[in-house]
């Protein structure tokens, strides 16, 4: 693999991380309702499973997954239903702005947990990685090493972007000024929740 094949995938990672998601979600909304310390346990539990992910589509299970309509499915129902799941509760959800009795309200390791099943539920991830990956793998070089350094590329980005995002998070609960606003942002984090979990129920395997 080529410095410019890297860095063309290098930009591609960045751009795809950027863009708003169930991860992207799950980590400002841990966040403002858990504090910074939470959404390093969420951001954690992320990484485990896009990781779970790109070991998938290394050893070449990745490709049988997205290409079985059946796996697909099964996946795509049950993170549809979890993010759903998820919604319903962020709505439900207090207007408390204690942010130091809401974090000890959820155990880290919970939260670790929860975002472990955001991603690895998340049929689309593991469709998009075993189609891109094999796009900046030179085949007549070792394809395990180059594996590597795209799944440490892509899990690295990925953390930047999320502590970002956990960033912004910290600076919109700092604005809040009472549980009534703690509420509406609950309602409206709920409602990203469910709005990504119906676009996935609605995907189709390509």
């Amino acid at each position: 693999m080529t410095m410019d094949w890297w860095l063309t995938y290098l930009l591609t990672t960045i751009i795809l991380s950027l863009s708003p998601g169930s991860g992207a979600i799950n980590t400002m909304s841990t966040g403002i309702s858990h504090g910074y310390r939470g959404a390093v346990a969420s951001i954690a539990g992320l990484q485990v499973g896009l990781t779970t992910h790109i070991v998938l589509v290394g050893i070449g299970l990745g490709a049988l997954i997205s290409q079985s309509l059946l796996a697909f499915e099964l996946l795509k129902w049950l993170g549809a239903g979890y993010l759903v799941w998820l919604g319903i509760c962020q709505w439900r959800a207090a207007g408390s702005l204690d942010l130091n009795a809401l974090a000890s309200s959820m155990p880290r390791s919970r939260l670790f947990k929860r975002a472990v099943l955001v991603n690895l539920t998340n049929p689309k991830s593991i469709v998009f990685l075993a189609a891109l990956f094999p796009q900046f793998i030179n085949a007549n070089q070792p394809q395990a090493e180059q594996y590597v350094i795209l799944g440490v590329t892509t899990v690295l980005v990925d953390i930047v972007v999320m502590i970002g995002y956990a960033t912004l998070a910290k600076r919109i609960a700092a604005w809040l000024k009472t549980p009534r606003q703690m509420k509406l942002l609950n309602r409206i984090f709920g409602s990203m929740f469910m709005l990504v979990g119906l676009l996935l129920a609605s995907a189709r395997k390509v």
